[in-house]
């Protein structure tokens, strides 16, 4: 038989001290029903359930936190005798983190849960292994298959020129280029290009070495050929006499050129100016 009990004002239902005794009130029913809302001021909520079912879109935790900074908080999962698996949110490194701890306990007194960062190793996160948008987090098998496999790590970063740059296992960088590009690496850290083409748009050429040379060699027989005006500029000071003749130029001389030449084997390193035409034909004159 239903049975209605109707006040008009606050009802209060007391067992023995009420909230400083010991004493429980028990509901036995099937079902029992709040049609408005509940509040429960205690301490702690146990849940003795097996399956708990929330209409709510959004739950708060940490409600009655007013504090200027943020506070840690999140969810424990009891795991019986192993570290409990944690979700929460780090207040000081505002971060969430995932992980385990042994030392998640419950403070007996305030029966709240506290945390010792220390004691907090991160766990794994699982996630689809492919991302369906630009904003979704990556596995490490999707970023793996991005780089061509973690195992053989390679890098290709391609140019106009069809170039790529792989960094491989064992830490040697190669340029792997086109049909116009030939290229080698070797250790430690060696990388030699070299062109199957001519180079256009150079208009300077320097060597980085100190007081080094600067080597224009041509392939089998073939020869340095300059299909233009060939510029020297004025020598401060006669250049050493070697096996190899060395041509410069300074202030003209005799010749009347200014353009000379030296050379070890040619009376004995003695410095030589070329003759201009106009002086070897006064000459021939002078001479009769």
């Amino acid at each position: 038989m239903a049975k209605t009990l109707k006040t008009s004002g606050d009802y209060t239902v007391k067992a023995g001290a009420g909230n400083s005794g010991s004493n429980t009130i028990k509901l036995d029913s099937r079902d029992v029903r709040v049609t408005g809302n509940l509040t429960v001021d205690g301490d702690q909520v146990v849940q003795n359930v097996t399956n708990t079912t929330i209409e709510d879109q959004f739950l708060e935790i940490n409600r009655n936190y007013s504090g200027a900074g943020a506070e840690d908080a999140g969810v424990v999962i009891n795991q019986g005798t192993q570290d409990n698996a944690i979700f929460y949110y780090d207040g000081t490194d505002n971060e969430f983190r995932i992980g385990t701890s042994p030392r998640f306990i419950q403070d007996g007194s305030s029966i709240k849960w506290e945390i010792d960062g220390g004691a907090f190793a991160l766990s794994q996160l699982k996630i689809a292994t492919t991302p369906s948008n630009a904003n979704h987090a990556a596995s490490k098998s999707y970023v793996d298959s991005q780089v061509s496999g973690a195992a053989g790590f390679t890098l290709k970063v391609a140019g106009d020129d069809s170039t790529a740059i792989n960094v491989g296992s064992g830490q040697i960088l190669q340029f792997v280029g086109g049909s116009n590009i030939n290229t080698a690496g070797s250790e430690p850290d060696t990388v030699t290009v070299s062109l199957n083409n001519d180079l256009t748009g150079i208009t300077s050429v320097t060597s980085d070495a100190s007081n080094g040379n600067l080597e224009l060699k041509a392939n089998g027989t073939g020869h340095i050929v300059i299909n233009d005006i060939l510029t020297f500029s004025a020598m401060a000071s006669d250049p050493s006499a070697t096996a190899q003749t060395k041509i410069y130029n300074k202030t003209a001389g005799g010749g009347g050129t200014g353009l000379y030449f030296r050379n070890s084997n040619i009376g004995s390193g003695a410095v030589g100016e070329l003759i201009s035409k106009s002086k070897a034909t006064a000459l021939a004159i002078a001479l009769g």
